[in-house]
């Protein structure tokens, strides 16, 4: 039986570093993070491009899967919507594979504090704060085991992740 481990959350909410930490403690695993298929210049965001990205992410994870190696597959990605995740879903082999789907729960406060440290780094845009947390309240309704992430530290969520693997 594989494991395919999708992290979700708001931009900040730290997914990546999460994902990073999960990978060093489970075994045979892979780690792909969706805004790797985004990594294109120029930037555009269309139809074409979002189609062309999920294709991308559906058909890596797919492959993923179907590699004898790899037993947990860790995909992180913002993932506002449910119909987002349903998706990728959709277009995978998901016999003898446990899906397991976590979303990254910031408080305001929090969520606020690491956005402001990335726009301080240049990390990223000022812009980026209103937007984050217009998505948070979005991740209620995703079906999904929330962790509040607001005082624990990436590596104890990725240890709270790897109980439930």
């Amino acid at each position: 039986m594989k494991n395919l481990i999708l992290i979700n959350g708001t931009m900040g909410a730290g997914k990546t570093e999460v994902s990073n930490e999960l990978s060093k403690i489970l075994k045979d695993n892979v780690l792909l993070d969706g805004d790797w298929c985004w990594k294109m210049h120029p930037f555009i965001v269309n139809d074409e491009t979002r189609k062309m990205v999920m294709d991308n992410i559906c058909y890596l994870i797919g492959n993923y899967i179907k590699c004898s190696i790899y037993k947990n597959i860790i995909f992180c990605w913002v993932m506002h919507e449910q119909w987002i995740i349903d998706e990728i879903l959709s277009h995978l082999n998901l016999e003898n594979v446990k899906t397991h789907i976590f979303t990254l729960m910031p408080d305001k406060v929090s969520l606020n504090t690491r956005l402001q440290s990335d726009i301080d780094k240049g990390i990223r845009d000022a812009d980026i704060v209103e937007k984050s947390l217009e998505y948070l309240l979005k991740y209620e309704k995703i079906n999904s085991i929330k962790i509040d992430v607001s005082t624990i530290t990436q590596k104890q969520a990725a240890k709270y992740i790897s109980e439930y693997i």
